[in-house]
This record gives C-alpha cells, sequence and structure tokens, in this order.
C-alpha cells in the first residue's frame, strides 16, 4: 500500500472521528433543548372524566402503550371489554399542597370523556410547584376584589407585587447590610479602644451618638420593610381546584397566571420568552428553577474566573522552571511524574484535601489571627468560595502545566540563541521572546482548565458549595466580594434537582434546563479563550517562522 494510500486512509478516520464527535455534542445540545424547552412552553390543560372516580385536571407529561397481558399480571381489576393494548397516561396534576401527588396515571379504557375549558388557569408557583383550577377572584385584606377584567387586575397585582418584593429585596441586601455592617465596625472600634484604654468619656459620647444614629436609621429601614411585606401579604387568590374547593394563594408565592387553553399562538411564545428570561435571571428565593438560576449561574462564573486567576500564574511559573531552568536531572523527572500522577487522582480527593488543608488548617490559622473577636464563629475557617476556587486551582493545576510546558517545547530553540547572541540576558530572553510565543499554550492551559473546573460537582460539595444561599458573594458592602460566603453552582443544583429532590419527577425538565446552562456557558468561556487564543497565535506566527 502506497504512503499517499496510507494517508488519504488516515485522512477519512480523523475526519469522520471529528465529524462523530460533533454531531454527538450537536446530538447532546438537541436533547437538552427539547427536554427543557417544554417546561417553558405553555401546555394545555385537560379536563378527564373517568369511570367510578373523581375528574383528574392536569397537563398530559407522557404516554405509554401497555399490552393486555402486562396489565392482567399486574392484578388490578379490568374491564372484561378491553383492548389488546391500553395507552396509559402520566398526568401532571400539580397542587402538590392540596392533593397527594403532583403526577396521576389514567388508564385510557378508564377514561370516559376529554375537554379543555378555557376559564383553566395555571399558577407557576414559588414553593408547591404548579397549581391548575378555575381563577374565583381575587381578596385584599379579606375582602372581594370586584372588577370588568378580573384577570387583568390579577396580572396587574402581580407585577404589582413583583416589584414591591424587589424593593424589599433591595432594602434587606443593600441598605440593611450597610447599617449591620456600620454597626459591626463601630462596635470593633469601641473594643479597641477600651483594650487600649482610650474608651474616654468623649469616646464614648461619640460612640453612643453614632450607634443612635445608626440604630435609628436600621428601625426606619425595617419599618419600611414591614410594611412592604404587609402589604403584599393583603392580597391573595381563591383557586378553586377539580373537587370543587377552594384555596387561597398569596400573591407574594405567585410567579406567574396564565389562561393555557386560551392562549393564541403570539401570546405562548411571548409567555415562553419571559418565562425562559425569568429562569436565567431570577433570584431563587423559592425552589430553584421556580424562581430562577441566576445566583447559582453567578457564583459558576465567579468561581472559575477566581480559579483562572489562581491557577494561570501557579502553572505557568511551574510550566517554566521546569522547561527553561530545572534542566532534566532527577529532581526534575520525579516533579514531571507528580505533575503526570496528580492529573489522574479523583475530584472528590481534592475536596478532601481542600477541606483539610484550606478551610481547617489555614482558614481556622487566619481566625485566630485575624478574627479572634469572631470566635468560635468562623469567618474562614469554614468552607466558602476562596476555599473552592484553591481547591479547584490544585485540580486543575496540572493540566495548565502540562499545556504550557509543551508550547514553551515548540518555540525554536533558535529564537532563545539568538536573543542570547544579541546581548539579552536569559530573564529578558524569557520574558520578551518566549512568553509572547507561548501566549496559546497558555491559553489552551486555561481552556482545559475552565472546561473541567466548570463541570465538577463533588469537591465543591466539600468546600462551600450549598443548596440556597441568601447573599450574592457580591454586593454594596465594602469590600464587596466576599470570599467567605457560600455560593451556589449549577453543577450541584443538577445533582440536587435530579437525586436529592422529593418532587425529583416534576421538576425532571428543571435538571435539562440547568444542564443546557450549564454546557452553554463552559462553551461560551471555551469560545472566548479560544479567540484569544487565535487572535495572539496570529499576531505572533511571523516571529516564528
Amino acid at each position: 500500500m502506497s504512503a499517499v494510500s496510507r494517508n488519504h486512509r488516515w485522512r477519512w478516520l480523523t475526519g469522520g472521528a471529528v465529524a462523530l464527535s460533533l454531531l454527538a455534542f450537536l446530538l447532546l445540545i438537541a436533547l437538552l433543548g427539547w427536554s427543557a424547552m417544554r417546561y417553558f412552553w405553555p401546555q394545555p390543560v385537560t379536563l378527564f372524566t373517568v369511570d367510578h372516580a373523581p375528574q383528574t385536571l392536569g397537563e398530559i407529561a407522557s404516554s405509554q402503550s401497555i399490552p393486555r397481558e402486562r396489565l392482567e399480571a399486574s392484578g388490578a381489576p379490568l374491564p372484561d371489554n378491553l383492548p389488546e393494548h391500553v395507552t396509559r397516561y402520566l398526568i401532571k396534576t400539580g397542587n402538590r399542597d392540596f392533593s397527594d401527588s403532583d403526577f396521576h396515571s389514567l388508564l385510557s379504557s378508564d377514561i370516559i370523556a376529554t375537554e379543555r375549558p378555557g376559564n383553566v388557569i395555571a399558577l407557576q408557583r414559588r414553593v408547591g410547584g404548579m397549581a391548575y383550577g378555575w381563577f374565583d377572584g381575587l381578596r385584599e385584606n379579606g375582602r372581594p376584589l370586584v372588577a370588568a377584567d378580573m384577570m387583568r387586575v390579577l396580572q396587574q397585582r402581580i407585577k404589582e407585587t413583583r416589584q414591591r418584593q424587589r424593593q424589599a429585596e433591595k432594602i434587606r441586601h443593600v441598605a440593611l447590610a450597610r447599617l449591620n455592617s456600620e454597626m459591626e465596625q463601630l462596635d470593633r472600634k469601641r473594643q479597641r479602644l477600651e483594650q487600649e484604654q482610650r474608651y474616654t468619656p468623649q469616646a464614648q459620647s461619640i460612640w453612643q451618638a453614632d450607634s443612635a444614629e445608626l440604630q435609628r436609621q436600621f428601625r426606619q429601614q425595617a419599618q419600611a420593610l414591614t410594611g412592604l411585606s404587609q402589604e403584599n401579604e393583603g392580597t391573595v387568590l381563591v383557586l378553586r381546584d377539580v373537587t370543587g374547593s377552594q384555596h387561597l394563594i398569596p400573591l407574594t408565592q405567585i410567579l406567574a397566571a396564565w389562561y393555557p387553553n386560551a392562549m393564541s399562538y403570539g401570546e405562548k411564545w411571548r409567555h415562553f420568552g419571559s418565562q425562559l428570561w425569568h429562569f436565567v435571571s431570577g433570584a431563587s428565593g423559592g425552589s430553584l428553577g421556580e424562581d430562577g438560576v441566576f445566583p447559582a449561574i453567578f457564583g459558576t462564573i465567579l468561581m472559575v474566573l477566581l480559579m483562572s486567576v489562581v491557577v494561570m500564574p501557579l502553572g505557568v511559573v511551574a510550566a517554566i522552571w521546569l522547561h527553561e531552568y530545572a534542566g532534566n536531572g532527577f529532581l526534575t523527572r520525579l516533579v514531571r511524574i507528580a505533575v503526570v500522577n496528580l492529573a489522574g487522582v479523583p475530584s472528590i480527593v481534592y475536596g478532601v484535601f481542600g477541606l483539610g488543608f484550606f478551610v481547617w488548617l489555614v482558614g481556622g490559622s487566619l481566625d485566630r489571627l485575624f478574627f479572634a473577636h469572631a470566635l468560635p464563629d468562623p469567618t474562614f475557617g469554614t468552607p466558602g468560595l476562596l476555599w473552592a476556587s484553591l481547591t479547584l486551582a490544585l485540580l486543575t493545576l496540572p493540566v495548565v502545566i502540562v499545556a504550557t510546558e509543551e508550547g514553551l517545547s515548540r518555540i525554536p530553540q533558535t529564537l532563545r540563541q539568538g536573543s542570547l547572541a544579541l546581548g539579552a540576558t536569559q530573564a529578558e530572553t524569557l520574558w520578551h521572546v518566549v512568553l509572547p510565543l507561548s501566549i496559546p499554550a497558555m491559553l489552551t492551559g486555561l481552556i482545559l482548565a475552565v472546561a473541567r473546573a466548570a463541570g465538577e460537582t463533588a469537591p465543591l460539595m466539600l468546600v462551600g458549595v450549598v443548596k440556597m444561599v441568601p447573599e450574592l458573594p457580591v454586593d454594596a458592602v465594602f469590600p464587596y466580594l466576599h470570599l467567605d460566603r457560600k455560593f451556589m453552582h449549577l453543577g450541584f443544583q443538577i445533582y440536587d434537582l435530579a437525586f436529592q429532590n422529593p418532587h425529583a419527577q416534576a421538576d425532571r425538565p428543571l435538571v435539562f434546563a440547568t444542564a443546557l446552562l450549564l454546557v452553554l456557558i463552559i462553551l461560551a468561556l471555551n469560545l472566548l479563550a479560544m479567540a484569544l487564543r487565535h487572535r495572539l497565535r496570529e499576531r505572533y506566527r511571523a516571529l516564528i517562522n
């Protein structure tokens, strides 16, 4: 076989492998997207009239054809005229706080009639999942509201309630947080003056005046917060379920309300866009997904950025030492073997190391040295954003070292010799010639590190990630970036929704939506680094040639 034929065969094999990988990725995106987008599209709600059973109201989640022999083997009582195959419907009935379950199964042989009433309302709630029924009006402070178009009034009240909730969140997370921080600083100043025996009557008078002013502002903000909460809790929606029972649902628990069977295609598309935007931008005050995943998106991106800031300098310096200064002695070979072995260590081992070394040893030492006044409550001696970033930096360090060292080895030796021949020192050659040419390789290591770190979940469960956080790691209170706080992560939320959620079946579309969002974020970060690498590679291509 000729060399040309062999090259042609290898060309087809490599092209086929690339095409197969690309197809698998596109199929993954399509699967996640199809399973996730159904959650945001308004599904019709069907009223089922069932033989010898109460009526059932809900969405058809899935259907399955079952042979008659399988039903007979289950031992359930069956009618005599049962066909050879029966369709079993899985109905999402919602109303989990009113009924026993989110889902009910119905056999087509038991269904007498179906209809889709146009006046059925669907409610998306912060807690409790979906609710279906009939809209029987609004009550404000116990009195019924009367209007010609109650649905329009409901939409307006939901909008006003959201605005008041945003105002309350702003007061809670900005104004009250700032006042709490100032009062803590004032108390620490007083304690320091007492320890230094400089707490004179004049200093005491100044402290009392400042403390009184802060307490006055705190009470004022607390009263405003209480007023907003009372105003929000005064309006409730009356929902009549399929059994005829009425239930009072506060508007503070309602995210959206719509008539799914009476919507036009334009209204459905607007609803789809609104739901998708709320899922991405909403803050998880209730259950995740139902009230947005923005804190998890923010925590994931912030952790990856902090990890990149730490791992890149360490990895580049280590690779430069190994390739440019260390030579090829026994110690260098030992370090390279250790780096390769570290790349294969399971991620949970890094989590255990991060918990023991970073959190308990380093964090506990920092608390004893700088935050003794807060003990026994830990400040840095507890899992948080800083320790999670450092743990993932250690996990991805071997990837950056290997990629950077390979880039350094591809730089022609003649460039180094030419720089030295012109009178430059080794450090100047390294800084002005070698490092600029190795930047694309460094960015390759960064791409691989980001791809691995953004998807890791196991080590984060030990060093800082939680299911729900009251505050983001970044706020308006000095020092603005709080590295000691816990954070949310999309990978952990996928795990929690899929395996630790008592309503996993109802929230299954949210698992696909969150997984799709995580994949797209990793893809966006990688594309950004790849674009920068390509630009720098083109910039220095002439020097290499």
